[in-house]
């Protein structure tokens, strides 16, 4: 029963749970908030499927403040539950469930982990060629006419500028573009990218984990932009939004990602 109860409660987490926090208008002004509800529906819901796993090979005693006679009970309990077939069966599904579903969450988040570190490196190695650093500005420089501005994470963290983006952002707007990225560096926002990403990876088939990847993506640029709009007035941080077109590479986090409502939002 308790196993049952375990899987159900993780059942209806990952189908009822996503609406309600989809829809609620809170996270618009707790972006910092909803993340850690996001990460609470999902590990709560993996978390209970782990258990119930768990549950289904280990036999439930009742907890005795002696300990000789916890352990005779867990031995009692073990014996009468390898005594018939049904009981090995359960076992052994219960050791696949549990087993299955660690490993694939650790294979995936461990790829997704070494792929982003390697896209980054590729990306470090690529700004030593092209860009120039600017202490002034603490960021890498490159010379493109597209405006672009987006930050890399990792032991070596910068801030990327392209010339299209100096050029197309006023002092203000500069500041809270800059005020943004590092933002994104503080936060370690891209290891919660990644970790819900990773979790989609993992479970491709269940909605509530692509949604919450998005949802994800999208309030850490909420936050983000909420840290930028503390350096500057929130209406300048919305005009360096819409002056930043160009997208970000793919191991990378930036302002040019902007859509209609996070402008709206401001």
């Amino acid at each position: 029963m308790i196993a049952v109860a375990l899987l159900g409660y993780a059942a209806l987490l990952l189908t009822a749970g996503p609406g309600p926090l989809a829809r609620a208008r809170w996270p618009e002004s707790a972006p910092r908030l909803a993340i850690a509800a996001w990460f609470a529906l999902t590990g709560s819901a993996v978390a209970s499927v782990l258990a119930g796993g768990l549950a289904l090979m280990v036999a439930t005693v009742r907890v005795s403040a002696d300990l000789a006679g916890l352990l005779a009970a867990c031995v009692m309990a073990l014996r009468s539950q390898y005594a018939h077939p049904g009981g090995a069966a359960l076992t052994g599904a219960g050791a696949v469930l549990s087993l299955a579903v660690l490993a694939r969450i650790t294979w995936c988040t461990a790829r997704a982990l070494a792929q982003a570190a390697g896209a980054r490196r590729r990306h470090r190695l690529q700004l030593s060629l092209v860009g120039s650093p600017d202490p002034l500005l603490g960021a890498v420089i490159v010379r493109h006419h597209e405006p672009a501005a987006y930050c890399l994470p990792g032991p070596r963290t910068c801030i990327v500028l392209t010339t299209g983006a100096i050029k197309a952002l006023d002092e203000g707007e500069l500041r809270a573009v800059l005020a943004h990225e590092r933002a994104h560096l503080r936060g370690r926002h891209h290891l919660l990218v990644n970790l819900a990403g990773a979790l989609n990876v993992a479970f491709p088939r269940v909605p509530v984990f692509r949604i919450a990847r998005e949802q994800v993506s999208r309030l850490a640029e909420l936050r983000a932009d909420d840290a930028a709009s503390a350096a500057a007035h929130r209406l300048v941080v919305a005009g360096a939004l819409l002056n930043l077109g160009a997208g970000v590479p793919a191991a990378a986090l930036g302002a040019g990602t902007a859509d209609a409502a996070r402008v709206r939002r401001l």
